[in-house]
């Protein structure tokens, strides 16, 4: 039985099953493999270069896995992250477009190539790139949220 990603407290960084979640939903979406054959949960988040996310089906989704590449990217740690609704992850003009995406990737699974403006927690500011947007469906069809991958960001230079 998988869990319940909207109560808050849960440890998933290392969690098989929701790794399981997120490799299976991304597979069938994409058709392709979310990690190299042979690794998990543990080298998603430790080792991946690529930034990987997840946000819960909460009213307003809240942050429930940000591996060690977003901490690094978006400047949070894991606890931080995990109490972070979603939407702060994007300027307040950018949120409109942001909002636009999450749309387009519920009517459709998934979406590839996005390119969006975020914010990390020091203020910096940066495009994402060739993002990978999915949603997180488990194998009973049931919807448990939504989650992002991408390897690529430029920061926006000061004016």
């Amino acid at each position: 039985m998988i869990a319940n990603y909207n109560d808050s407290g849960l440890e998933l960084s290392y969690d098989p099953e929701f790794y399981a979640l997120m490799a299976e939903s991304f597979e069938r979406s994409v058709g392709r493999r979310l990690a190299p054959e042979g690794q998990g949960a543990e080298w998603l988040y430790d080792q991946s270069p690529a930034v990987v996310l997840a946000h819960n089906t909460d009213a307003d989704p809240r942050f429930i896995y940000a591996n060690r590449a977003a901490q690094a990217c978006f400047e949070y740690s894991w606890d931080e992250f995990i109490t972070l609704p979603s939407r702060l992850s994007a300027e307040a003009p950018d949120r409109a477009e942001r909002e636009r995406l999450l749309n387009a990737v519920a009517a459709n699974g998934f979406i590839a190539d996005y390119r969006g403006l975020r914010i990390a927690k020091s203020g910096r500011r940066f495009y994402i790139e060739k993002a990978i947007v999915w949603d997180l469906v488990d194998r009973s069809g049931c919807r448990r949220g939504q989650a992002a991958t991408f390897d690529s960001w430029q920061d926006v230079q000061a004016d």
